[in-house]
């Protein structure tokens, strides 16, 4: 899972499996679309949602790369 802040005046946090993820729009504010249709504002930028998601899998493969041995 990957923290997110929702885009409100509290910057209210959350966690989402990156799974889930469809696209991520800048429009101006950063929107997450899941594949659910669901569209969530976020304060984090599309660059820091992607390395989000980036880090998230590479550190799922390296534990399953750890596991295998």
């Amino acid at each position: 899972m990957i923290e997110l802040h929702k885009l409100s005046h509290e910057r209210e946090p959350f966690h989402l499996n990156p799974d889930l993820i469809e696209r991520v729009d800048a429009s101006p504010d950063c929107h997450v679309t899941l594949t659910t249709g669901t569209r969530i504002a976020v304060c984090e930028s599309v660059p820091e949602v992607v390395g989000k998601v980036r880090t998230w899998r590479v550190d799922v493969l390296a534990e399953a790369m750890r596991m295998a041995r």
